[in-house]
């Protein structure tokens, strides 16, 4: 296949505000692409609407749009929006989730619900519709956990929610690879973000950093070009869940 690049395209970044999200709106918007920013809630609508206005001071192209994902009909919707907007899809990045570290034995019934709709449900459907909907020779991408590859307790939740997406990712390369659409996971080690911070104690945090070969924790800036490879040059990379995290966790 001839060398990949991004202009001309159009990708849809589920949870494309802010943190990493919002980072690989706005690296693939300066590769060329046109980007479908997408986020959760009116919490996120004002950063969604600064990543959209950066990209645009940048001479790029890109709307944002609101949809809470654990609904099938909001997955659906922007989807056929994106499709409206642009004429087609050719890269979807599934950025979405939630941290819960709590005792199993004292985790309720809603929580479990609720982790489950955010961490696997949601990635499911993505994945559905990308399917229904991307071009071929399209690139799909979804950030899982490194936690996946981990031996440890409280994080039942959400290793055990985003754990079914790896096989979610290896059935969708499986069926859509007729059609030149690779699928693919990418599981950063604990990011530096606001996302990891509420569930942590100073002690588990610099355990954290402790267990990378630099005493950090994941920099989102280096998980960016992995996404971007996997969307571009990376294309003949399939239902793989690939690690990045500084030897927090392997397998």
């Amino acid at each position: 296949m001839s060398e990949q690049k991004l202009t001309g395209k159009v990708a849809l970044v589920a949870g494309g505000a802010k943190n990493l999200g919002g980072l690989i709106s706005i690296a693939l918007a300066k590769q060329g692409a046109k980007v479908v920013v997408h986020y959760n809630s009116d919490a996120t609508k004002q950063a969604a609407e600064q990543t959209v206005a950066s990209i645009q001071q940048s001479g790029g192209d890109a709307f944002a749009i609101q949809g809470d994902f654990t609904q099938v009909a909001n997955v659906e919707n922007v989807f056929a929006e994106a499709k409206k907007r642009f004429g087609g899809i050719d890269i979807a990045v599934n950025t979405i989730g939630k941290v819960l570290k709590k005792p199993l034995v004292d985790t309720t019934e809603a929580e479990y619900d609720s982790m489950m709709a955010i961490n696997a449900k949601t990635a499911y459907f993505f994945l559905r519709e990308a399917g229904r909907h991307l071009n071929d020779n399209g690139k799909v991408v979804t950030v899982v956990t490194s936690l996946l590859a981990a031996f440890t307790g409280l994080y039942s939740t959400y290793a055990g929610g985003k754990a079914p997406v790896e096989h979610f990712t290896r059935a969708a390369a499986k069926e859509f690879g007729a059609r030149g659409i690779s699928v693919n996971s990418v599981g950063p080690g604990p990011m530096d973000t606001p996302f990891f911070y509420p569930a942590e104690t100073p002690e588990s945090i610099a355990y954290h950093k402790s267990a990378s070969m630099n005493g950090k924790l994941t920099d989102i800036k280096d998980i960016v070009p992995i996404i971007e490879f996997l969307v571009t040059d990376g294309w003949w990379i399939t239902g793989q869940t690939i690690f990045a995290n500084g030897g927090y966790t392997t397998r």
